[in-house]
């Protein structure tokens, strides 16, 4: 198994792509390549883990697995968006 991050993930048309760690080429990823319950979807930043194939029009990322969901540990960025008062701002 390989590492990555998703690049983009389009869930209306289902696929998108991964960047593999230290190269420089998109891998196609489609929906149905996803390896999870429930509803199949990966977000921009996602780290993710899978194989490569040789599809038809170029190299396809494939039974694509979130190390999130492996691990059981949250993203670094799962709470990106939360802000936090500075603690001299405390009266």
């Amino acid at each position: 198994m390989l590492n990555g991050k998703v690049k983009w993930f389009n869930n209306a048309k289902g696929y998108g792509f991964i960047l593999e760690e230290g190269k420089t080429e998109d891998l196609f990823a489609h929906y149905s390549a996803i390896q999870m319950d429930g509803y199949k979807t990966l977000k921009a930043g996602q780290t993710v883990s899978f194989d490569i194939i040789q599809g038809p029009k170029g190299l396809h990322a494939v039974n694509i697995s979130s190390t999130t969901a492996r691990t059981g540990e949250p993203a670094k960025d799962a709470h990106a968006t939360e802000q936090h008062a500075p603690e001299h701002a405390h009266a």
